[in-house]
């Protein structure tokens, strides 16, 4: 254990159709002079956080702040609950050793004590070229005052796909041969979860493959060893009928999990899915509303509040004419949905 020990997602993805009429528009919290009321008005926990569209991975900081990481940057934002703006940023392009017009494509977090591990998606670019940039592993540690944020600790693990290709008991999923497809190509690989195992674990969750039509979620035994260079260890891989979804987020809520399942492409729908653990294969489907509209990647359990957070991946939503991840920074917003399941 190293220094650094462990304290104790057929829908089409555009806005509209029957589903969409609970959802405010993304464009109507652009045009809104009070986020809030607006929000309030039509759906009391729907509301809009500004400066980015891409919301990728999220982690709770405390009740009232999360953290939150934009596919397409290599900037953290922290936000308070229920304001707009962002209190404090985290430019990571340092860190990860990239250049800050160039994203590591960040895709999961999850807490485990005081820190925040996090997990870049690890597939190619849309054209199927493997960029070592976008294989990254990395932690952060929660920072409380004077104001909650988070900064580096460790060093970036660059090194995952080796160690996966390498494992004999994840030999039959071939994941080095999908390592090089196109990420969102039947078989090819694409990590977007990541979860506190619950006993100095995490567990990885893979969009893509999808091997006999389920969902693919590794253990990854050793986080903190990663961290300072140690090379990965694996537990038993878990395949999870997500009625042929991947996993687009994963959370540990108690002693069990929540999973948002989604499509491997942008055809299908997203569903919630409660799961006992790594020791069952049996899920079961939650009713809920709360996805309805959304494009959801990132699930965030709110300490002391019994309550989970949503937040949606809004870079394809159109706003005046453009997709929001074309527009300047500070027109740019994602959406985030506050329920109890």
């Amino acid at each position: 254990m190293s220094r650094w020990a462990i304290k104790s997602d057929h829908r089409r993805r555009r806005f509209g159709g029957a589903r969409m009429k609970r959802i405010l528009p993304l464009a109507l919290l652009f045009a809104a002079t009070s986020l809030s009321s607006v929000a309030q008005a039509a759906e009391p926990s729907l509301f809009g956080y500004r400066e980015m569209c891409n919301a990728s991975a999220a982690a709770a900081l405390d009740k009232d702040h999360f953290v939150v990481a934009d596919d397409e940057l290599n900037v953290l934002r922290v936000y308070r609950r229920n304001e707009a703006a962002s209190i404090a940023q985290v430019d990571l392009s340092s860190f990860l050793g990239t250049k800050p017009s160039k994203e590591s494509d960040i895709e999961g977090a999850a807490r485990v004590g005081n820190l925040i591990f996090w997990i870049s998606s690890h597939g190619t670019n849309r054209r199927g070229e493997v960029q070592d940039r976008r294989r990254r592993f990395f932690a952060t540690e929660v920072v409380e005052r004077p104001s909650p944020t988070v900064r580096t600790i460790g060093k970036p693990y660059a090194k995952l796909v080796e160690d996966l290709a390498g494992d004999r008991g994840l030999a039959s999923y071939n994941l080095a041969e999908a390592a090089t497809r196109p990420p969102k190509a039947s078989d090819a690989l694409n990590i977007e979860g990541l979860a506190d195992g619950g006993d100095g674990s995490l567990l990885i969750g893979f969009r893509n493959p999808l091997p006999g039509g389920k969902a693919l979620v590794v253990p990854l035994l050793n986080p903190t060893e990663l961290i300072a260079g140690t090379p990965a260890r694996f537990g038993a891989p878990v395949e999870l009928d997500l009625a042929g979804r991947g996993v687009r987020s994963i959370e540990r809520v108690g002693s069990s999990f929540l999973i948002v399942a989604g499509p491997i492409d942008q055809e299908g729908a997203f569903e919630l899915y409660a799961w006992p653990g790594p020791a069952t294969d049996k899920v079961a489907p939650v009713p809920t509303k709360a996805l309805a509209g959304l494009f959801p990647e990132a699930l965030i359990a709110i300490p002391d509040a019994q309550e989970i957070q949503i937040l949606s991946d809004d870079g394809k939503a159109p706003v005046g004419g453009k997709t929001c991840e074309k527009q300047p920074r500070d027109q740019q917003a994602f959406r985030s949905v506050v329920f109890k399941p």
